[in-house]
């Protein structure tokens, strides 16, 4: 029998980047001999996580159209051509069975010559506001995933199947809060609250652990506070990342760990982190990114308070209040478990698989 073979497709961020490792992971389990390439935007975050994960990657020459009138936005349409015309060169020259698609500037060119080419093409969409590129390829793909119900506003009702996001399979730890703790260099029996924003950072998140130094000092609480790559220089060395109640570093290595010692989580609202939060129950307060195209991170959010399975804080009034509002929240055990047992609710385990299923029967 002939080997399968399949490009996935997108990239740009994490967001778009650990969703499609988590599909080629779980397309490996089902079909161990198959061929996986992806293809990324040259310069992008793929470029290097996707070897990483041990598969290979190619580059096309492609980004987005700004939203600002710019001279860069002239290049745009050589760059498509030239990256539908390197798309139909790889594509061909690997005959893929199946050409799946995570979103991202790359992901354009790829799935628009696979689907002139007629060979099957699925989109995964995570987020419950779809960014340009998939609404783009909704007319010419085959079938689309989503993670949030009532998407036939954007995408056509008849392409639709509603999986989920796929998550990273190592995220639940097998232990208990305390020994998660423990094992962090924390109190075992102090309420903790995790603060994230990204392996890069989020500058409001940082500003509001900054200022909040006063109230930290004086508070029976501990933080884990991932301050993020960008943001090293100057918030790892300010006084509120001193402190003893709280731990600040710039990357957390094991996110199972950081997850389970929380008894709070404070975070952006991308469609990764909310389903990973969604899987693991946790308690959340989401400050939404308003720098993020066609602010999808605020109705992301809004999916969730609507049914009061998370808060929500504004960017804007994040740093005059976030910390005081979360420490107010971690003390309070039954609007924490209320939470908790609603965000559950919204889980979808079985995501991976389920987009694997439907890649498989294509």
């Amino acid at each position: 029998m002939q080997k399968r073979r399949f490009i996935i497709s997108g990239g740009g961020s994490g967001g778009h980047i650990f969703p499609a490792i988590a599909i080629a992971n779980a397309l490996k389990q089902e079909v161990p001999d198959a061929d996986i390439l992806f293809v990324g935007a040259k310069g992008k975050m793929e470029m290097e996580k996707v070897p990483k994960a041990g598969y290979p990657i190619k580059g096309l020459w492609i980004s987005g159209l700004q939203r600002s009138l710019t001279w860069k936005n002239l290049l745009f349409p050589i760059k498509l051509v030239s990256s539908l015309w390197s798309a139909r060169g790889i594509i061909k020259s690997f005959r893929p069975d199946v050409v799946i698609g995570v979103g991202g500037f790359a992901s354009g060119p790829t799935l628009a010559m696979a689907a002139r080419m007629g060979i099957p093409t699925l989109v995964q969409e995570q987020n419950s506001f779809p960014g340009l590129t998939n609404r783009w390829l909704a007319g010419k793909v085959n079938k689309i995933c989503v993670a949030y119900p009532d998407m036939q506003q954007f995408f056509p009702a008849e392409k639709l199947i509603e999986t989920g996001n796929p998550v990273r399979q190592d995220l639940e730890f097998q232990g208990s809060q305390e020994e998660a703790r423990i094992s962090l260099n924390l109190k075992s029996d102090q309420k903790t609250i995790l603060v994230f924003g990204g392996s890069l950072g989020a500058g409001t998140l940082n500003e509001a652990m900054k200022s909040a130094y006063d109230l930290l000092q004086s508070s029976e609480i501990q933080v884990i506070w991932q301050v993020g790559k960008f943001y090293e220089q100057a918030y790892m060395r300010c006084e509120t990342a001193k402190l003893d109640n709280v731990s600040a570093m710039v990357f957390i290595d094991d996110m199972a760990k950081a997850y389970a010692a929380a008894d709070l989580v404070i975070c952006r609202a991308g469609a990764l982190t909310i389903s990973e939060i969604c899987l693991l129950g946790k308690p959340t307060i989401l400050i939404p990114s308003p720098n993020v195209a066609e602010d999808h991170q605020t109705k992301n959010a809004k999916a969730l308070t609507a049914v009061e399975a998370a808060m929500m804080i504004e960017d804007s009034r994040a740093g005059a209040v976030l910390m005081k509002e979360a420490i107010d929240l971690v003390h309070d055990a039954e609007k924490l478990q209320a939470l908790g047992g609603r965000i559950k609710t919204l889980a979808r385990p079985h995501a991976t698989k389920d987009i694997v299923r439907v890649i498989l029967n294509m």
